[in-house]
């Protein structure tokens, strides 16, 4: 036996708390919402209603958080959203949840490397670097992510914390610079209320706040990695949610005011993408919008190596299940990673990057929109079929009997997430650049994906039966 390779195993970590929701704000990326998202919620959202967007979408998914914290007390699996889905609606719905969470998780990474790219891209011709390809960019951030991926979670973790540690202080730091100077017309809370946030657009704005969580659920995916798991993962969770909702919440509220309740629409719409910078700028002087710009690119690079992890993980939990390459299930022997799993899926993103390379798309206007619209959907459907399953997990079981976890909480989660993915629904066209067939082809390659999901659970089935079936019929000696 090689000194990297074992067989099937559980992970190894000693990942705490406060590790874990460094790696799941890290997924979120807050500089990438407040910088990327953000400007365009307002400009073709609901202007300066969108920081109550945040918050309504932090609501939701604490309410969700509520059932699905629970559950993870009475199980500790990498698979996450699979196992769950697995546990309270069987095997084949588990499946087919694998399915559209290897499609979010894999997409979502994609667009990132995308965005990640043209911002490098863009920032080396502005500093006098090389003026490079956007995909030579991005394979260079594979190559960094794939080394911090094969090794163990603690390290990843520990990056993943310095980075995210300057990310938040650099969006703090503009918050309170804008509020310390009254914003450009003082200090107004028009932003949180209803009449801003039912302006324009709210359904625009409110795929987009969701969009920016997107890795919160992350949580239990470390689970066999952390420490004391049943105690952590609930806890993580819930401050994972606060804390980027928050986040988002007062960064967003800065901006606005830092171009002024009524005018901030007009500003995001003739520059969204210097929108934040130019606050920065603004309100802090030119080195600190260079530094944000820089750290732009260390957000995004944070947020890939969360979603490889997750990936690789829930590989891992496939292969160990018997619905993947048996391969992908060993652990490293040193490093106790999903080495072979990290390695599968920095083949998979080096694909995804290569095909949009080839046929000459767009980095940011096509890969990174079609991409993020297309996880978008997905995760949201995963989380209705995880509110599902958790509510039947505890019916059957009676494991936990308190209503307001098993019962009312995972409730109004799904009726609240069913709601955001009726909006998303509508706008879908709009957020993934205007083409409706685009968007027909997209929401089909979702429902490809759960099918698919359904029929590796038959196959698998059958496989097991027919292994049971030859045991039985081989005589014993």
């Amino acid at each position: 036996m090689s000194d990297t390779t074992t067989g099937a195993g559980k992970l190894r970590g000693s990942i705490g708390v406060v590790g874990i929701v460094f790696l799941v704000i890290a997924a979120a990326a807050p500089l990438t919402a407040i910088g990327g998202a953000l400007p365009v919620m307002i400009a073709i959202g609901n202007g300066a209603g969108a920081p109550t967007a945040y918050l309504i979408a932090a609501l939701v998914l604490l309410v969700f958080s509520v059932g699905y914290a629970a559950m993870s007390s009475h199980m500790v699996d990498t698979g996450a959203f699979y196992a769950y889905v697995a546990k309270g609606l069987g095997e084949s719905c588990g499946l087919g949840a694998a399915g559209l969470a290897l499609l979010t998780y894999t997409a979502i990474q994609g667009a990132v490397y995308g965005l990640a790219a043209a911002t490098i891209q863009s920032l080396a011709v502005q500093y006098g670097g090389p003026d490079l390809p956007w995909w030579m960019w991005a394979l260079v951030l594979i190559a960094l992510v794939a080394v911090l991926g094969y090794r163990s979670i603690d390290l990843g973790a520990k990056v993943l914390g310095v980075l995210l540690v300057l990310e938040i202080g650099i969006i703090l730091v503009l918050s309170f610079g804008v509020l310390a100077r009254g914003g450009a017309a003082g200090i107004d809370f028009a932003s949180f209320t209803p009449t801003s946030f039912f302006s324009g657009s709210p359904g625009v704005a409110l795929m987009f706040a969701i969009a920016s969580f997107i890795g919160f659920e992350a949580t239990a995916i470390y689970g066999e990695e952390a420490r004391n798991p049943r105690r952590t993962i609930p806890i993580a969770t819930y401050a994972a949610v606060i804390v980027i909702g928050l986040v988002y919440a007062l960064a967003s509220w800065a901006v606005v005011l830092a171009f002024g309740s009524d005018n901030v629409s007009a500003a995001a719409a003739a520059d969204p993408a210097g929108l934040t910078f130019a606050a920065a700028a603004h309100f802090l002087g030119g080195p600190a919008a260079d530094v944000m710009a820089i750290m732009l690119v260390t957000s995004l690079f944070a947020a890939l190596l969360a979603f490889h992890n997750a990936i690789s993980r829930y590989v891992f939990a496939l292969a160990r299940k018997g619905a993947a390459p048996r391969a992908l299930s060993r652990t490293h022997t040193k490093h106790g990673s999903p080495h072979i799993g990290s390695v599968a899926q920095t083949i998979s993103a080096t694909v995804v990057v290569g095909v949009f390379a080839l046929v000459g798309a767009d980095p940011v206007l096509e890969l990174f929109t079609w991409m993020a619209g297309l996880a978008t959907v997905s995760i949201l459907v995963l989380m209705v079929l995880t509110s599902v399953a958790i509510i039947a997990f505890f019916a059957r079981t009676r494991l936990d009997t308190r209503l307001w976890h098993t019962r009312i909480a995972p409730l109004l989660g799904c009726v609240g997430l069913v709601a955001v993915t009726g909006l998303v629904l509508d706008n879908f066209t709009t957020l993934i650049g205007g083409s409706e067939l685009l968007a027909d082809i997209l929401l089909a390659v979702i429902a490809i994906f759960f099918v698919a999901g359904l029929v590796v659970a038959r196959v698998t089935r059958q496989s097991r039966a027919g292994v049971e079936r030859d045991r039985e019929l081989t005589p014993t000696i």
